[in-house]
């Protein structure tokens, strides 16, 4: 740990890339964990298909009314996010690449510039037919007066938050820009993710490939520990936290 908060102290580009593990003690459950939503109901992973999305109303009426309630409207960030601030504000970290939807790192304290989200955000809602943009309060507000599965009101398309489906492209110009921050860093930090949904986790092997260290903080093993400089296994959540805060003792002397 000593040489990894070393690494830390002495790391001037610094990129975070997050994943569910760094939400869940924020009370947002992952997909795949013991808790996972899919772990508890499988059905559940037509929500996020676009095909099924598409395809079946009944799906996206019960997507709807999931968004009503989901736990990202009255989650905190929690200590791990507040160590990425911590990072950003002394001038070290480049980004944060998010696989996270729930905008945790902005209502931290992180900058939205520093914030590249490749799954894109819940917050906001995006038409497949016409591609138009509105905030997503609007739309939840629609279903709440008994719309339940509202359409477009430009074109009467189908309405979906603005987030990354599974059989739906990422965002190009969002990749590459990831993608470029992973290759300029010389420090990666994988917190809270199991690297196993592509591209995302490419982004490690980048940042070996161009000379960063990567360190991979996952209560898990994943299909990158290999490569990587080191691995902690402490608790996600407070992992980020240790390194910071073990750099700041080495800082000080």
């Amino acid at each position: 740990m000593t040489q990894v908060t070393g690494w830390v102290a002495d790391a001037r580009r610094i990129v975070a890339l997050t994943g569910a593990g760094i939400s869940t003690d924020s009370g947002i459950p992952d997909f795949r964990g013991p808790n996972g939503v899919w772990t508890r109901d499988p059905e559940a992973a037509k929500l996020f298909t676009l095909d099924a999305y598409v395809a079946d109303p009944a799906i996206r009426r019960r997507a709807w009314q999931g968004r009503r309630g989901h736990a990202a409207w009255t989650a905190e960030p929690n200590v791990g996010h507040a160590a990425l601030v911590a990072l950003e504000r002394a001038g070290r970290l480049a980004a944060i690449v998010t696989q996270n939807i729930d905008g945790l790192h902005q209502r931290a304290g992180n900058s939205p510039d520093t914030v590249i989200e490749i799954h894109g955000t819940l917050y906001e809602v995006e038409c497949l037919g016409c591609a138009d943009r509105t905030g997503i309060q609007e739309v939840l507000d629609r279903v709440a007066a008994g719309e339940d599965d509202p359409a477009c009101r430009h074109c009467a398309g189908i309405l979906k938050t603005a987030t990354i489906s599974f059989g739906q492209s990422l965002h190009g110009p969002t990749l590459r820009r990831a993608a470029r921050a992973a290759a300029d860093c010389d420090l990666m930090l994988a917190v809270g993710t199991s690297l196993t949904v592509q591209p995302a986790a490419g982004l490690v092997e980048i940042a070996a490939e161009s000379g960063g260290h990567v360190v991979i903080v996952n209560a898990a093993p994943t299909p990158y520990d290999a490569i990587a400089d080191a691995v902690v296994r402490d608790p996600v959540g407070s992992g980020p936290t240790s390194l910071v805060n073990g750099s700041r003792s080495g800082d000080a002397g």
